[in-house]
């Protein structure tokens, strides 16, 4: 037997279903894994939700996850059964066996184990993209980033800090701030108990910043522009408290001629060529010791639901994985 984590319709937590599959022989294009570890993301809780719509269901969740391969398709050359993989940017990773079209499967360094690999892939090309591709971070930068002790802040502070960047971080208790602070982390801002932009403008002199990482979203959106400089760049990358309300883009202009974006990973690793950068400039900085990946909570895959319950509640740190 065959387990996976599905939902049946779009809900809550608790329309997560673990569920007994049949997983049929791989086609001529896939690989079939055996996972491992599986990480868990709040794109998983939007999935789930129905903010990000998901045809055909029932259907696993999951975007990230490490394992072995059990067998491939007829027309796979480049991968081979025994070898040791991981998924980072492809829906299916909630089970313990699945196939994957071989485009999307990374294969796996030896030094990086697979719970490591789990828990950092999708975070981990999420930060690649933000840090080094929508704007190339420098020692000469102050940054912004929101919610800084999670999956993605927490890799991509540690990653911004190699870079030669000062941080700027929000979390949600003192507990979480010290944490961002041992991960590079300089000024965590408490935004439960400070406003977050009056803050910002204090540590820069009043200049602002020249980049906001925002996975906040509705809560937090019109705080963040006020937060940066004249010809500053937003980038809204999440939405946790909800999506960014409709607006006009007379609004940028107000602000001093902001810049916008609203990326997803999918876009920036697309192409195969991209992944592998993407992933290949991840395990460097993570077998180099300058990003370390901090596994805070596990969870058995049939405990899905309270895994994604506890993300919600803010009650998670770092990364998260599942364990078939």
């Amino acid at each position: 037997m065959t387990y996976a984590i599905r939902i049946h319709q779009p809900g809550s937590a608790d329309a997560l279903s673990y569920d007994d599959i049949t997983v049929p022989a791989p086609s001529a294009q896939q690989v079939q894994i055996r996972f491992k570890a599986i990480g868990l993301n709040f794109i998983d809780c939007y999935q789930r939700s129905g903010l990000y719509p998901i045809p055909d269901l029932p259907k696993p969740l999951g975007m990230e996850g490490a394992g072995v391969i059990e067998a491939v398709g007829s027309d796979v050359t480049d991968l081979k059964v025994g070898q040791r993989v991981c998924i980072g940017a492809a829906l299916g990773c909630y089970t313990q066996l699945g196939n994957f079209d071989q485009k999307v499967v990374i294969p796996l360094p030896d030094e990086i184990e697979f719970e490591t690999a789990a828990a950092m892939m999708l975070k981990g090309m999420t930060a690649h993209y933000l840090l080094r591709r929508i704007y190339k971070v420098g020692k000469d930068d102050t940054i912004l980033f929101h919610a800084t002790a999670g999956g993605v802040g927490s890799i991509a502070t540690q990653w911004a800090k190699s870079l030669g960047a000062t941080i700027i971080g929000t979390v949600g208790s003192q507990e979480k701030a010290e944490l961002a602070k041992s991960q590079g982390c300089d000024y965590p801002i408490l935004y439960r108990e400070e406003n977050f932009t009056d803050r910002v403008k204090e540590l820069t002199n009043g200049e602002g910043v020249p980049v906001v990482y925002d996975s906040i979203g509705a809560a937090t959106f019109e705080g963040s522009l006020d937060c940066l400089r004249p010809l500053g760049m937003m980038v809204t990358y999440g939405n946790a408290t909800g999506p960014v309300p409709d607006f006009s883009p007379t609004l940028l202009a107000q602000k001093g001629s902001l810049f916008l974006t609203r990326p997803t990973l999918m876009s920036y690793v697309a192409k195969r060529e991209d992944l592998l950068w993407a992933a290949n400039d991840l395990f460097d900085v993570v077998k180099s010791g300058a990003v370390k990946i901090h596994i805070n909570q596990r969870y058995d895959l049939k405990d899905t639901a309270q895994a994604h319950k506890d993300l919600e509640a803010r009650k998670t740190t770092g990364s998260t994985i599942l364990l078939p």
